[in-house]
């Protein structure tokens, strides 16, 4: 009977059993965060944060899940233990060994093209949190001289007990799609310590407000997928009759293409942070505003729609999507590629993008897009630098070049997307050479175009002292 009613509840929406499944379990980790709060004791609170997450994962991927789990977290527990000066090095290429390992086995990306679901989304998310924290725990070893400010504020200087280790790993609020938070955070949360600290004159805010509000726009998110999915399938891009269309209907779909997975994305992030928050870790410290202060629940966004949507830059493309693993990706590939003293390039800015993609899997389609995001990144830095250097007094120049900012960062973005939906090599190269790969060609353009065109910042002439 029960089987009937999941069957019959997967139609209705377009969905396999399995992500009924997944989704229903999903959902569960907001009413299962809210009873983390009622939990006594700081050991209870890392025991139910623990039992819940391999409960909901038993549920939604099976047995097995737990055990792929099981193996990163023991990579880092084992490393950070016998060999605390090379633990996160250990760790971070160990760690994503396996992970891609089981991209590979599962072939997880087809899974979930095609509308299935496996738990290696999850272990993705578990796989940044376990290098975090034995990075975190290496920089305990190290002076505060000379660390960035991540690096202080982040680091370990005792390794955290067992218990703690796996409630921080397998927290259900945010186990199965992030956002990714740092294990001091965890730590200072289940003990009610720093921001959280509820002896202050300040109360801890109540969460339910703000919870509510990423309900609903998770609510919202899902309805527009569900309206414009059936309307862009994938599939198009192989099929005779898209070949047959002008150039702007294919550039046309592909804008619409994008838009419509990345409210799928929305609609996951929107039910993590709901858990999160109402859990109270979202909670991420207060506004500035003295007379009247708010708080702030930063600690659970990872996408900001409209800043997506809009973004004048594909410089700030990191900065609203994906936000907590793109700060990982900040504070433990970025900056730490950077020697000390010299500026980041594009080397460093490949590099990141790289790991990323592998990642995500071993899949030509996430190669491409985020090699491609490398070049939309460099190719928009180059408008804003040609920008900058017009005179503040050309207002309307300068506010034409923000507006071709703007254009460039929909045209490479919705290109690039492509191959992060299709992921086969056929597929990618079919789509991106159906608009004459118009979104690798103009930021390699602009690129080569800023060597024959540098641009130097309109300085207003300092006044000579009288």
């Amino acid at each position: 009977m029960i089987s009937m009613d999941m069957n019959s509840m997967a139609a209705s929406i377009g969905v396999s059993v399995a992500v009924l499944r997944f989704l229903l379990c999903f959902v569960a980790t907001i009413p299962v965060s809210f009873f983390w709060r009622i939990v006594p004791s700081r050991l209870g609170k890392h025991i139910y944060a623990a039992a819940s997450g391999v409960f909901l994962s038993y549920l939604s991927f099976g047995f097995s899940s737990n055990l792929h789990f099981l193996v990163p977290m023991t990579i880092g527990y084992a490393s950070m233990a016998m060999y605390r000066p090379k633990c996160g090095i250990i760790t971070f290429f160990l760690g994503f060994a396996y992970l891609i390992g089981c991209h590979v086995f599962y072939m997880s990306g087809d899974a979930w093209k095609e509308g299935g679901i496996d738990s290696t989304g999850a272990l993705m998310v578990l796989t940044l949190k376990v290098i975090s924290c034995a990075v975190n725990y290496n920089d305990g070893m190290l002076k505060e001289e000379g660390l960035r400010e991540a690096q202080k504020k982040n680091r370990l200087i005792e390794m955290p007990s067992l218990i703690e280790y796996f409630g921080y790993c397998l927290c259900c609020g945010s186990h199965f799609a992030g956002p990714v938070y740092e294990m001091k955070d965890y730590l200072q949360w289940t003990e009610g310590t720093g921001i959280w600290d509820s002896s202050e004159k300040r109360k801890q805010p109540s969460p339910y407000l703000a919870t509510l509000r990423a309900i609903f726009q998770a609510g919202i998110c899902m309805a527009l997928y569900l309206y414009l999915v059936p309307q862009f399938p994938l599939t198009r891009f192989t099929e005779p009759v898209y070949q047959e269309w002008g150039f702007w209907k294919k550039f046309g779909y592909q804008y619409m293409a994008g838009q419509t997975a990345r409210w799928k994305y929305y609609f996951i992030w929107s039910i993590s942070e709901a858990s999160i928050i109402i859990s109270g870790l979202g909670f991420s410290g207060w506004t500035d505003d003295d007379a009247s202060p708010k708080p702030k629940w930063d600690r659970a966004k990872n996408v900001d729609i409209l800043g997506v949507e809009l973004a004048k830059s594909a410089v700030q493309i990191p900065l609203v999507w994906n936000i907590q693993v793109s700060t990982w990706l900040r504070h433990y590939v970025y900056e730490r590629l950077v020697k000390s003293g010299k500026k980041a390039g594009f080397f460093q800015l490949l590099a990141t993008q790289t790991v990323s993609a592998v990642w995500h899997g071993l899949y030509p389609g996430y190669m491409m897009f985020f090699v491609q995001s490398a070049l939309m990144i460099a190719g928009s830095r180059v408008i804003y630098r040609w920008q900058q250097a017009i005179s503040p007094k050309l207002a309307i120049l300068r506010s034409i070049m923000v507006f071709i900012n703007f254009l460039y960062t929909v045209l490479v973005l919705n290109y690039s997307a492509v191959g992060f939906m299709v992921l086969s090599l056929h597929e990618t190269l079919t789509a991106y050479g159906s608009v004459y790969y118009i979104g690798t060609i103009i930021p390699v353009g602009l690129i080569l175009l800023s060597y024959v065109v540098p641009a130097k910042p309109s300085r207003p002439k300092p006044r000579k002292e009288e």
